[in-house]
């Protein structure tokens, strides 16, 4: 038989879930009765702030606008894995501070391998 205690953390997860999924359904069900369902004259136009469209709205980019913004957000959440550290920086002294050097040099591995693969050079089509 499991503990009393950990019958009640089980229950106040199983809650808690049972909470967010209701919620989620719930609004999901309100947002299907109250939208209007209808077919308008705009129903598939493109909107863009309120403004009228200039030719087609199917532009085909480049992969290196993805790349780049894919390599500026891995470093972006890699970085914050620096703020743990600088917390509690200085209680193992020379070791915190040789791991942080070897995970900025990773980092900064990365960053030239994508540089010599030319993932920062921004070549125009014409």
């Amino acid at each position: 038989m499991l503990p009393t205690a950990l019958l009640i953390d089980f229950l106040s997860v199983a809650s808690y879930l049972l909470v967010g999924v209701a919620f989620a359904v719930i609004t999901l069900i309100i947002s299907r009765l109250i939208v209007r369902r209808g077919k308008g004259l705009f129903r598939d136009a493109t909107y863009e702030s309120g403004m009228e469209t200039i030719g087609s709205a199917w532009i085909q980019f480049t992969a290196a606008y993805y790349i780049y913004a894919l390599i500026f957000l891995a470093f972006d959440v890699d970085v914050l894995y620096l703020f743990p550290v600088a917390l509690v920086y200085g209680e193992y002294g020379i070791r915190d501070f040789l791991e942080v050097v070897l995970f900025v040099g990773i980092l900064s591995l990365a960053i030239v391998y994508a540089w010599r693969k030319g993932v920062f050079e921004w070549r125009s089509k014409e």
